[in-house]
């Protein structure tokens, strides 16, 4: 039984600690710092460096600031080498990186997604920065992809075809294509230069993927070139793009979260408190035990050699943080 606050502690920031989520987790530019965002609309900075610093206290595990950026969940962060941007319930905002830990930050600059009419906000549960030409792919409830320029902020193109919920978004740079997962169990492929649809793979009609008694909507997706790896209802699966066909199966009985390649592994989450680490063979090389007993979110700090870490964030205030990738180091708390 966990014990009761003690006296001068904040009742009810105990109780939303405890029904916390976070959903979505981002680095800075310069590698230093650790952006979060949660259930409550709020984002958290962490500052990386200090946390990492072999004479770090406690305190240096929790945020250097703390502001309510939405007023509904901030499903999805990604960075500019500027800005860091955030979504929620149809908005998207933009904050300096400069301004995040001085007190009263205010965005920068706000966006509303078009929508049918006034009364909708669906929410936005992903989003991708493609940088070629500097503009921002975003989808969730609307069951569209819009495509925001980020110099002008003008919504420039809608990609229309998936019947509902639009949970994950990539990229594929060298063929200028997006690949979408949603619920309604389709991952599709669509022309950037154009916003026409490619190819509809239905994953949860592959005998050897389906899960019927879990649903079929996908998940989680990652694509590069020629290879898209993706997860959900039907069984987690690495996909050839040129044949449109699954190569491997892996054997992960949880569905799946998150997904990512990672040098010649493929790096999963989902529902159970281990982050997965796979061969694309389909070999579970490693399952690493995490504090979240469900992973929404996973991020590696790519920038930075020093600051070169792992971390993985779901159910609950704590951020696990791996240094070698192949355990937990420590955790950082979203208090």
């Amino acid at each position: 039984m966990e014990a009761l606050p003690g006296p001068g502690v904040d009742i009810g920031r105990s109780l939303e600690l405890l029904h916390m989520t976070i959903f979505s987790q981002c680095f800075s530019p310069c590698g230093k710092y650790l952006a979060v965002g949660n259930n409550l609309g709020q984002i958290g900075v962490f500052s990386l460096s200090s946390a990492l610093s072999s004479e770090a206290r406690e305190q240096n595990k929790e945020p250097t600031a703390v502001f309510q950026a939405h007023s509904s969940p901030v499903y999805c962060l990604t960075s500019t080498e500027r800005h860091l941007i955030s979504a929620g319930d149809g908005d998207v905002k933009g904050w300096l990186w400069s301004d995040l830990c001085k007190k009263g930050c205010v965005a920068s600059w706000s966006r509303v997604t078009p929508t049918r009419n006034n009364l909708e906000a669906p929410e936005i549960n992903s989003f991708v920065l493609n940088q070629t030409d500097n503009s921002l792919l975003l989808a969730g409830g609307s069951a569209q992809i819009h495509v925001m320029d980020l110099e002008t902020g003008a919504f420039t193109m809608a990609m229309k075809g998936h019947d509902d919920y639009i949970h994950c978004l990539a990229l594929r740079d060298q063929q200028k294509e997006c690949v979408s997962g949603s619920e309604d169990g389709s991952v599709r492929l669509w022309d950037l230069r154009t916003g026409s649809q490619t190819h509809k793979i239905e994953v949860y009609k592959y005998e050897e993927c389906a899960r019927p008694q879990y649903g079929k909507w996908i998940s989680c997706l990652a694509a590069d070139s020629d290879w898209m790896v993706c997860g959900g209802g039907p069984m987690m699966s690495l996909w050839h793009l040129r044949s449109v066909t699954p190569t491997t199966i892996f054997p992960i009985q949880e569905s799946q979260q998150q997904v990512m390649f990672y040098q010649d592994l493929i790096l999963s989450a989902g529902q159970a408190p281990l982050v997965n680490h796979c061969q694309i063979n389909g070999e579970i090389r490693a399952q690493i035990p995490s504090i979240p007993c469900c992973i929404y979110s996973l991020c590696i700090n790519g920038t930075s050699q020093e600051n070169k870490v792992l971390t993985a964030a779901g159910s609950g205030p704590k951020i696990d943080v791996f240094t070698n990738f192949r355990y937990r180091a420590f955790s950082l708390t979203f208090t």
